[in-house]
Formats: structure tokens, C-alpha cells, sequence
């Protein structure tokens, strides 16, 4: 076993263990296991099976988040901006997808209170995201006859749909995909002469 911190020893194990049985069928003595170390040592990195679960998907964001942050705050085109982070979006997400996919397939497993703090994370990222949509509008570049909250909702559909169809050794990379989501979205922003 390749000499990882304990955390991150813990969250790659949950993370595989998640997405080969599922977050129901892991126990936390199977991720303590694999991992190499006692439940007092989880213990003292997670609170709970839950908590490591939101973490798998909480570490995905705040990389997307701080990606995302990134390119909405350099200079230049709008279009250009948004076109960067919806493909960056996309592509991380497929680089990421066991992840992706667990959070989806198990998030609704959560406790409430958890489930209430990780859709305040999302919804931040969404709303970073939207602000871009809505600069566009502003300037005139993107149509503003569709609410820019549609437009975010519609192409993040399709974002957290990737995990049902799309495959590392499919005819597609992830940047390949991501170049395409961000035209398509971009084109369906175009103003209508």
C-alpha cells in the first residue's frame, strides 16, 4: 500500500469501495480495512460513513469552485470565460466521475442537515457559474430572453447526467467532451438576429 496520509488513505478507499458496492452495501469496517487503520483513526478524520461520503463530493466542488473562481475572475471576453469554465466543468467532472457518480447515486442517503449543506455548496458553484450568464446578458452578447437561472439549470442537467453514459475509454475524452458541452452551450446563448 503506497504511504498516503490517513485522511486521504480513508477517502480513496471509501471513494473505491463506494463505487464498486455502493455507499449502502460499504461498511465502515470495510473502509477501515482497506484503508489500514482502526475506526478510531476514521473516527478522527469523519464523524460518520455520511460524513465521508460528503466529503468525496465536497473536495470535487471546492476544486471545481476554485477553478471556476479563477477563470470568472480573469479579464476578457465574457464568452470566452464561460466557454473555459463550462468546458473545465465537464472535464474535471469526467477526470472525478467515480465521485460524481457515488455523490448522485447516494446523496439522498444523507442525513438532512448534510444534504441541506452540500446543495448551499452547489448552489454557490451554480450561482458563480450563473453570474457569468447573466454578465453576457448584461452586455448583450448572450440572448436574454431565456432567465440565465434556466440556462444553468439545463446545461448542469447534462453536466450531472455524465456519470450514466460517459466512459474514460469511450471515442471521447473528457476535454473532448467538455469542448463540445461548452459549445453547444455557448451557441444556444447566441443572440437571435
Amino acid at each position: 500500500m503506497k504511504e498516503e496520509p490517513v485522511r486521504q488513505r480513508l477517502l480513496s478507499e471509501a471513494t473505491r469501495l463506494f463505487a464498486k458496492q455502493g455507499f449502502e452495501s460499504t461498511s465502515v469496517q470495510e473502509i477501515v480495512v482497506a484503508a489500514g487503520v482502526t475506526k478510531g483513526a476514521m473516527y478522527h478524520y469523519f464523524d460518520s460513513k455520511d460524513d465521508l461520503l460528503h466529503e468525496v463530493y465536497a473536495r470535487l466542488l471546492r476544486m471545481q469552485m476554485g477553478r471556476l473562481t479563477q477563470i470568472a475572475d480573469e479579464s476578457g471576453p465574457v464568452a470566452e470565460r464561460l466557454h473555459r469554465a463550462a468546458a473545465d466543468v465537464v472535464e474535471t467532472t469526467t477526470e472525478y466521475l467515480d465521485d460524481s457518480k457515488i455523490f448522485f447515486r447516494s446523496m439522498h442517503l444523507l442525513a438532512p442537515q448534510t444534504q441541506k449543506t452540500v446543495r448551499a455548496e452547489r448552489r454557490r458553484y451554480h450561482e458563480r457559474f450563473r453570474a457569468l450568464v447573466t454578465e453576457g446578458q448584461r452586455e448583450g452578447v448572450f440572448r436574454d430572453d431565456i432567465p440565465a437561472e434556466i440556462v444553468v439549470d439545463y446545461f448542469f442537467g447534462s453536466v450531472h447526467h455524465l456519470g450514466t453514459w460517459y466512459h474514460a475509454d469511450g471515442p471521447l475524452t473528457g476535454a473532448q467532451v467538455g469542448a463540445h458541452f461548452a459549445d453547444l452551450l455557448l451557441t444556444s446563448l447566441a443572440p437571435r438576429d
